[in-house]
């Protein structure tokens, strides 16, 4: 019994203090993790503005199919490339008529691909990745990319629920500030059958008119004949 009592004392004394030993060099990654995520923060912003009438030259608009516009704040400071790609693309009229081709419930809502499908485009090159520590919350704007880190180009992703294991590993450089309810409407599917669409994008400072989509032309009356007018009672 003693014996039994001195091996088992043993045993957990290697067990308290072999981990501590561990847990000293374990740490380290952890503690320069955190110092370069401190002094990141003391340079990158924290606070979106969500002003609709400051800095209008850092705010992108949608005019959804639906006929909502969804105002969306652009953050240079977070990730300056994507940005101006994004504003760049956008004034070219690159966006208008794109698709949200993968749209998946309780993620998020992913759009800039003229084909569609998710393998398109824009013919600019792709971006090298701006990571930063920002987390991806409700109504994050971050840019698409392949396999590669840097390979973004053109689509990016709207989040409807905040999805933290994309942080780091995607480049946020966004939050919507107005109408994040239309963007909770966008028809789901990979892709939608029938997808809700960007009928324009545009940056605020440029004024342009909201563009609505085509109205369905009313169904005309029956036209009244005289025949009808002399037809039998009844008929």
């Amino acid at each position: 019994m003693i014996r039994h009592i001195a091996l088992s004392a043993a045993a957990a004394l290697t067990l308290i203090s072999a981990p501590a030993m561990a847990q000293d060099v374990d740490l380290s990654p952890a503690v320069e993790s955190t110092d370069a995520t401190n002094a990141e923060a003391r340079v990158l912003p924290l606070r979106v503005n969500f002003d609709m009438q400051e800095d209008r030259e850092n705010i992108l608009l949608l005019d959804l199919s639906t006929g909502e516009r969804v105002a969306i704040r652009l953050v240079p400071e977070w990730a300056p490339n994507h940005v101006e790609r994004i504003k760049t693309l956008a004034r070219n009229g690159f966006y208008n008529g794109v698709p949200f081709h993968r749209v998946i419930d309780g993620f998020m809502a992913q759009t800039g691909d003229p084909t569609g499908t998710g393998q398109g485009g824009s013919t600019l090159p792709d971006l090298e990745e701006e990571f930063n520590f920002l987390p991806h919350v409700r109504g994050t704007v971050s840019m698409a990319r392949a396999d590669s880190e840097d390979s973004a180009n053109s689509q990016f992703f709207i989040v409807f629920y905040p999805r933290f294991a994309l942080d780091r590993r995607y480049t946020n450089f966004g939050r919507v500030i107005q109408n994040m309810a239309a963007v909770d409407a966008i028809q789901r599917g990979e892709p939608p059958s029938n997808p809700t669409r960007i009928l324009q994008a545009s940056i605020a400072a440029d004024d342009v008119p909201q563009m609505m989509p085509a109205d369905v032309a009313p169904a005309q009356p029956e036209r009244i004949t005289l025949d009808m007018l002399n037809a039998p009672e009844g008929e």
